[in-house]
Formats: C-alpha cells, structure tokens, sequence
C-alpha cells in the first residue's frame, strides 16, 4: 500500500454507500453519503481522488470489505482507474468496532472509518484478480451445495414418508438410506 495514497474506505451496501477519505492515521479528510449502485461507483472514486489531490496526496487506495458481489465491481472500477484495492475482512472490522468503544453499534459512517483505520494498520489484503477459472470454479462449488442440500433433503423426506407408512422398514433395512454412491448417512446427513 502506497504511503503516498489517501484511504477511501468504503461500506458497502445496495443502493446507499459510506465513503470516507482518510490520511494513514485515520483522520478523515472527506465523507460523503452517496446514493447509488455499486457500478455507478465510479465517479464516487474520482470524487475521493479529487478530495485527496486537493489535500496533498499523489494517490488513493480503495478499501472495502469483501461481502456480497459489490466489493468485485468496486474492484473492477478502481483497476480501470489505476487505483490499489484492498479488502478488510468483516470479522476484522467487528472487532474493531467492538473493541473501539465496547458496543456492537454499527452506522454506515464509523464503519467506513475502521475500513479505512485496519487498511491503514496493514490489516487488509489484496484479493486475487478475477478470471474464468475463478468464475467457474464458484459456479462449481453453488451447484454443489445445491445438489447437496436437494439430496438431503430428499432423504429426510423418504425417511419422514416411510416413518408414517411403513415403520417397520426403516428397522429392518440396515442403514437404509445408506448409499456409498451419495456418500450420506442413515439420518441423512453428510459424513464428517
């Protein structure tokens, strides 16, 4: 991280984003509420960029959290305008939160500012670019859990049907829904 850059950080959200520019020792410089969509983010970064410009930094690096899809837009809009993004892990900034003034109390506006403050302490990352490879092997992974939450479900749903109708069945079988096609036990769940 460039210690020549301004901070934005930013909370993210649907159609409402906290944006605050700060210096590396969390004084704010800039905030604003702006009221638009992640892909509309763009002349949010330019707006920081003009803020920071006009106190004295070369730069901006760009910091959010990475929940959800925006944080991949953002990502992409601060690439095309040549700006370092990073990510703050959400745990990170609940800790903060907690432990700044011992309460969970989460506002849009201190959020932003502890973004900013752990990209400051170096407590943030830079997430790997995204390609096909990556797109696909998510895509992969829903339609796993998909697949495998169907499948379970539609054991316990056996097992509930054959409980009312045929009892008997359910003690004769041993492990009858047992499968080592599935890869499931008897109750239905995964194996550890």
């Amino acid at each position: 991280m460039p210690v020549t850059n301004a901070i934005v950080g930013i909370d993210l959200a649907d159609a409402k984003q906290m944006v605050v520019v700060t210096d590396h020792d969390s004084k704010v410089l800039a905030r604003k509420t702006f009221r638009c969509r992640a892909w509309n983010l763009g002349a949010v970064l330019d707006w920081a960029a003009e803020r920071a410009a006009a106190k004295g930094w070369a730069g901006v690096t760009v910091a959010c959290e990475p929940t959800g899809h925006r944080w991949r837009v953002l990502g992409q809009l601060a690439a095309d305008r040549a700006m370092p993004f990073v990510c703050v892990q959400p745990m990170l900034t609940s800790w903060a939160r907690r432990s700044e003034d011992l309460t969970s109390d989460k506002t849009d506006e201190k959020d932003a500012v502890l973004i900013a403050r752990l990209t400051a302490q170096l407590r943030c990352y830079v997430p790997e670019p995204i390609d096909e490879t990556w797109g696909r092997l998510r895509h992969l992974g829903a339609r796993r859990e998909q697949l495998i939450i169907e499948m379970v479900s539609q054991v316990q749903q056996i097992r509930a049907l054959l409980e009312c109708v045929w009892p008997a069945a359910l003690d004769t079988a041993k492990q009858p829904f047992r499968s080592a096609h599935l890869g499931c036990s008897d109750d239905g769940d995964l194996p550890a």
